[in-house]
């Protein structure tokens, strides 16, 4: 992760726009008055936290990122915007060193080794007769062809060095191979396979971008029966969630994410239509996952294994899961006239209850209606917490009353409606039989108010609380969930290794009735700085243009052109090739944000007729250039495609 991605990582636009904006709901999004022009009747500013950006849709028709957002603000240019919020996110702004700028070239590199992994698993797979064993036992687990293609699964062959062999051929070194988890290192040196005659399942991070792979053993007496890729640069199993990828769109649409254990589960969901699920790859919940989830939903329904090791990986998350909620801010004033936090999850944790014996993709393959009532009848978490730790337990023995109020008040305390703390109280007394207001008396573990300096979950100290980040926008180092910005990064790619390509694509785009490639095609001030350079390069006329970006020292995009420089554009005989495929990116970059804004002015269109107001005939006109839009960049991609 860089630093801009590190701050964007730490500030949530929603926050940060809201400390000079009103913005209330609207969908998935917010939307307000812009306040960078007179208008008090129609709201067109619009922040869609799932990407990072914001957008005007009225007299400014700017957008932007958080940066773009204060550099508008302020009046500020990016260094200064830069140094601003990462003080406010508590990052520190450092020089990128030599060092740094390596570590950024080989992670691309091992990714481009990982993707090239994932193409010859995947033959492995569907071409080959050793792959047809693990072809037959998925099919035979319910997943068609177009799941096992779209999850991108794969087989790895028997033997020690089958990878070894094919990736040395194409010029990797072992050590390449080690770096990537694909092989192990032998006690007396040398290398070998690290994956055998197993199933492959790609794993991504929630950007998409390669990271390792889970393998599960095709003959049951091969241990271990899962096997994930070694700790890497790359692969963070505790910061991974698997599907994440695929799931997003799907977990943004439902607001709520489901939770399973393993990858087939994960699988069999998707293609069955419940694509909001992802699973921890069969570790207990880590807080570095629930915050990744929080950038999508804070509605959680935890659906592990019924077993009782499924029971303890969940009493696991759920501490972590009330560790990793977004909190709210109470303040209060004790005698001695100091404020103080009092936090209260804003988050709904739900629990599942499976047939005894079943897994959620065998569920699922029996009957997707089942598996859609075994989620909406989730159980609270609290609920859950108390029949769990009370399963198999004397209730009328008072140590274990004791023992199990001791555990669900805390949770009870966390939960920030008033009226709900009371009535799950009083639920709890029922439960165990007691009298309500025992559980309010001291030694309960039911605090009221922290006496000052003092720490406990969920509470912190007021000088303490500024250092630590929060807010909807913690996300997994190194991911960028907003599909555009993956696309700009690919446009930009080019554009660092082909400054002259500028010109041609951008005469290609005239040539298609579209406008020349601008600065307002990226949503993401890091990309338009670099951008804006890789125009200044064939502006001039001193130096050849990548010289000339070679000698800028701007620092604050140095790591990220490092990173694009790292991958080497594919080898072609006809370089048009390459300016052809950088202008469908383009193309398809563009689409992207149109159709996006088409969704959002359709909404603001409803919303305002709705409020009978006449203004929504200016959204209605707005949406029919956007679609005129979109169709010529659809005929340009037809044509495109076809050359």
């Amino acid at each position: 992760m860089n630093t801009i991605d590190e701050i964007k990582a730490r500030i949530d636009i929603v926050d940060l726009v809201s400390e000079t904006v009103q913005l209330r709901k609207a969908g998935k999004n917010y939307s307000g008055f812009c306040p960078f022009h007179p208008n008090s009747r129609t709201p067109a500013f619009v922040v869609f936290p799932g990407s990072g950006t914001w957008r005007c849709f009225g007299q400014c028709n700017e957008g932007g990122d958080i940066f773009r957002f204060v550099m508008k603000k302020e009046g500020w240019d990016f260094p200064t915007a830069l140094k601003a919020l990462a003080e406010k996110a508590g990052v520190k702004l450092e020089p990128p060193s030599p060092e740094r700028q390596l570590e950024a070239e080989a992670h691309e590199r091992l990714r481009v080794l990982l993707e090239e992994a994932v193409v010859f698993y995947r033959h492995q797979l569907l071409h080959t007769p050793a792959g047809k064993p693990a072809l037959d036992y998925l099919h035979r687990r319910g997943l068609s062809d177009t799941t096992i293609e779209t999850f991108g699964l794969g087989y790895a062959p028997q033997g020690w060095d089958a990878v070894l062999n094919y990736f040395s051929a194409k010029g990797y070194s072992p050590q390449d191979l080690a770096d990537a988890g694909l092989v192990s290192e032998r006690e007396g040196g040398g290398v070998y396979d690290r994956f055998r005659n197993r199933i492959m399942f790609p794993i991504r991070d929630g950007a998409g971008g390669m990271t390792g792979f889970g393998a599960r053993v095709l003959n049951p007496e091969d241990v271990p029966k899962f096997l994930n890729s070694p700790q890497t640069d790359l692969f963070d199993k505790g910061r991974i969630l698997y599907g994440l990828d695929q799931a997003r769109k799907a977990i943004r649409a439902s607001d709520q994410v489901v939770i399973v254990e393993g990858y087939l589960d994960v699988i069999a969901l998707h293609q069955t239509g419940f694509q909001n699920t992802v699973s921890p790859m069969g570790t207990a919940l880590t807080e570095d996952q629930l915050r990744l989830l929080k950038r999508f939903t804070s509605r959680i329904v935890l659906a592990l294994d019924p077993d009782a090791a499924g029971e303890k990986a969940t009493l696991r998350g759920l501490e972590l899961t009330r560790q990793a909620m977004d909190h709210s801010t109470e303040l209060a004033f004790n005698a001695r006239g100091l404020l103080r936090h009092e936090a209260r999850l804003q988050a709904d944790v739900r629990v599942t209850t499976l047939p005894v014996g079943m897994d959620p993709d065998e569920v699922v393959l029996r009957d997707p209606a089942e598996w859609a009532r075994i989620v909406e009848a989730a159980r609270p978490v609290v609920v859950h917490v108390m029949e769990t730790l009370a399963a198999g337990q004397n209730l009328d023995d008072p140590k274990v009353k004791s023992q199990v109020a001791s555990q669900v008040l805390p949770l009870i305390e966390d939960i920030p409606n008033p009226v709900e703390r009371d009535a799950y109280r009083q639920r709890l007394a029922r439960f165990l039989k007691i009298d309500e207001r025992s559980l309010l008396g001291p030694g309960t573990g039911h605090v009221h108010r922290l006496r000052p300096g003092r720490r406990s979950f969920g509470v912190r100290n007021a000088p303490e609380a500024s250092q630590i980040p929060t807010g909807r926008a913690s996300a997994l180092p190194g991911s960028n969930a907003d599909p555009a910005y993956g696309l700009e990064s690919y446009c930009l790619r080019f554009l660092i290794h082909k400054p002259e390509n500028l010109y041609l694509v951008n005469r290609a785009l005239q040539e298609a009735g579209l406008t020349r490639l601008d600065i307002a095609d990226f949503s993401h001030t890091d990309h338009q700085v670099i951008f804006k350079l890789v125009q200044q390069s064939v502006e001039q006329v001193e130096d050849d243009p990548q010289v000339f970006i070679q000698k800028q020292k701007d620092e604050t995009v140095a790591e990220e052109i490092q990173a694009l420089r790292a991958v080497l554009l594919p080898e072609v005989s006809d370089p048009q090739k390459l300016v052809e495929e950088l202008m469908q990116k383009i193309l398809l970059l563009r689409k992207q944000n149109v159709t996006e804004s088409v969704n959002q002015l359709r909404f603001l269109q409803e919303e305002v007729q709705q409020q009978g107001d006449l203004r929504a005939q200016v959204y209605a006109d707005l949406v029919m250039q956007y679609i005129q839009t979109r169709d010529r960049l659809d005929r340009a991609l037809g044509a495109s495609s076809k050359r």
